[in-house]
């Protein structure tokens, strides 16, 4: 006999969910007396691996493969509304809903009052029902009944192709639960723009929030392998420790993918607020036994329109969007979409002319090709480079067969064997740091030289006990190259530091661009021994206590310069 106040529940409970497997020990049952059933919902501990699920509440729980789980849904009055959702998560699922009648209502007491559930269960559950509802695949399917009979309801779920994890809801006040969020009447992403490396989506709201006032947020996941039915689906893509991205700041979109094999970049962007994705170990989490995976997905608050950036151009991406009621937790997913960004510009050949130098520019992290077809047979070739910024990559090919790849700072000289006929192409690579600007010159004459040559060491020295009130000394090196030296001067505040040395450190800049006033002198100066190359030279005429900037430039027969080493100096302010 069981207690009056657990037989109250009963009969006050339309629908009772129980995971019962035929080991089961009889449990304390759920009830939709709404104080109860919220102080249940709060305690987790209450529902941890237990068989017991409430009515209005999801469920998450666990298939092995080929083994079947089976729920029982008691509905004790006729002309009760039912719903059930069901949702794969990483396998599809098969699943069917029966529904026995319940045995009829006995008491040794004559009481009237139901037998408990676990001894009914006994009575029947040997044998058939009749089969409501049937489905096998991976979509969030549904059985919705607005007037259910009374019964013992079966749902046998199964999975043959591996252990999957699934989630199942079921109420009977499914008017005025809606847990899930409603999906406008038109559920489609749209592609609104399309570039090359970005992809513009927008979609119509929820009626959730745009009509019930409820509190829900989008959350978009962006993929290159397909599009996905549930969230469900794509948590189980990801690590356990996966969590959303914060919305972006007002105003900001989120550009996605900060990392090299999903096709954007991979150094650290932490601080960016374009960034879609901080590069973290969390995401796509690389072991020996998991594959990476390429998968993302960013919460972007009530927005209704995005614009996913940072991607690789002629590449195809599936886009997914999921409504998320914050009330409740649970999500409805919008009709994904894809989109393939569309193609590169095409790179533009520069063709190069045997012995006249090329000024080329490169934005960041770009790269530009150039082609050399000399008219003549030849036997070597001749590639002189002077990069002004940062470091290039040069890479040649000579009819498709690669000869060399370097990376160029400053000037660098490259002698090739010829081919007859051969046709030479050049691919520029410029830095990560920001645009790079260079010189190239390609000859078959191997005694026409553009740039001047270089000692390895291009910085100027400055003697701190030579050192005046109105005078500096400095030494440079040479070569063994005759050459044109031209030193320059530049007053500058004392404010001036070596961050902003660097930013005017374009070396392909000539004396041409400076004053005339800041000219110091020019003179002529090398040395066959190596060891011995090198010169001084005393500037005066300055003032006490100030701040000067040196620079020395090299001209070479041809008249192109290169500019050593900024150096800043101070005379004396006391003598």
């Amino acid at each position: 006999m069981q207690p009056a106040n657990t037989r109250m529940l009963l009969l006050r409970c339309p629908l009772l969910l129980l995971l019962l497997p035929l080991s089961s020990r009889p449990q304390k049952l759920p009830t939709r007396d709404e104080e109860l059933f919220q102080m249940q919902i709060r305690d987790k501990a209450f529902f941890h691996d237990s068989s017991v699920i409430p009515d209005g509440a999801e469920i998450s729980s666990y298939l092995f493969r080929d083994t079947p789980k089976r729920y029982f849904f008691v509905v004790e009055e006729d002309n009760t509304p039912l719903a059930v959702t069901v949702t794969p998560c990483d396998a599809p699922l098969e699943w069917k809903l029966s529904v026995q009648e319940l045995p009829e209502e006995a008491s040794g007491e004559g009481s009237g009052e139901p037998e408990p559930l676990e001894q009914q269960k006994q009575q029947i559950t040997n044998e058939e029902g009749t089969e409501l509802f049937s489905y096998k695949g991976n979509d969030v399917e549904y059985f919705v009944s607005s007037s259910s009979p009374s019964g013992l309801y079966q749902l046998d779920l199964l999975s043959t192709e591996k252990d999957t994890h699934f989630k199942v809801y079921a109420t009977t006040t499914p008017e005025s639960d809606q847990p899930y969020p409603e999906l406008p009447y038109d559920p489609r992403i749209d592609v609104t723009s399309l570039g090359r490396t970005t992809v513009t989506l927008a979609w119509k709201p929820s009626p959730t929030a745009s009509l019930l006032k409820q509190p829900i947020q989008y959350c978009i996941v962006i993929n290159k392998e397909h599009n996905f039915k549930s969230l469900c689906a794509v948590e189980a893509k990801l690590s356990s420790d996966d969590a959303f991205m914060m919305a972006p700041k007002p105003g900001l979109d989120f550009s996605p993918f900060d990392f090299a094999h999903f096709g954007f970049p991979s150094e650290n962007n932490s601080g960016k607020e374009r960034g879609f994705l901080k590069s973290s170990s969390k995401f796509g989490r690389q072991t020996s036994s998991k594959p990476r995976v390429d998968l993302h997905k960013v919460c972007i608050g009530n927005k209704n329109i995005f614009t996913v950036s940072d991607l690789k151009p002629d590449t195809q991406y599936y886009f997914d969007m999921f409504a998320i009621n914050t009330n409740t937790n649970m999500s409805t997913a919008y009709v994904g979409t894809f989109a393939r960004t569309k193609e590169e510009a095409k790179q533009k050949t520069v063709e190069l002319k045997d012995g006249k130098v090329t000024d080329v520019f490169i934005k960041r992290k770009g790269a530009k090709f150039l082609r050399f077809a000399p008219v003549s047979s030849h036997q070597k070739v001749t590639f002189s480079v002077h990069s002004c910024l940062d470091a290039v990559q040069i890479q040649v090919r000579r009819d498709g067969k690669l000869l060399l790849s370097q990376n160029v700072e400053g000037v660098r000289q490259f002698q090739l064997r010829g081919k007859a006929k051969a046709k030479y192409l050049i691919r520029l690579k410029g830095s990560k740091k920001g645009a790079s600007m260079l010189k190239i010159l390609a000859t078959t004459r191997p005694n026409k030289q553009s740039f001047p040559s270089l000692p390895e060491d291009t910085r100027i020295k400055a003697f701190d006990k030579l050192r005046t009130c109105s005078s500096v000394t400095v030494a440079w090196l040479g070569t063994q190259e005759r050459n044109k030296f031209c030193i320059y001067k530049r007053e500058v505040d004392d404010s001036y530091n070596e961050e902003q040395k660097k930013r005017e450190q374009n070396q392909c800049l000539g004396p041409d661009t400076r004053k005339k006033s800041d000219k110091v002198l020019c003179k002529y100066f090398h040395s066959q021994n190596i060891q011995k190359a090198v010169t001084t030279e005393t500037i005066r005429g300055l003032q006490p206590g100030k701040s000067y900037l040196l620079d020395v430039y090299v001209i070479g027969h041809g008249g192109h310069s290169v500019k050593y080493q900024s150096k800043l100096v101070k005379t004396r302010k006391f003598c």
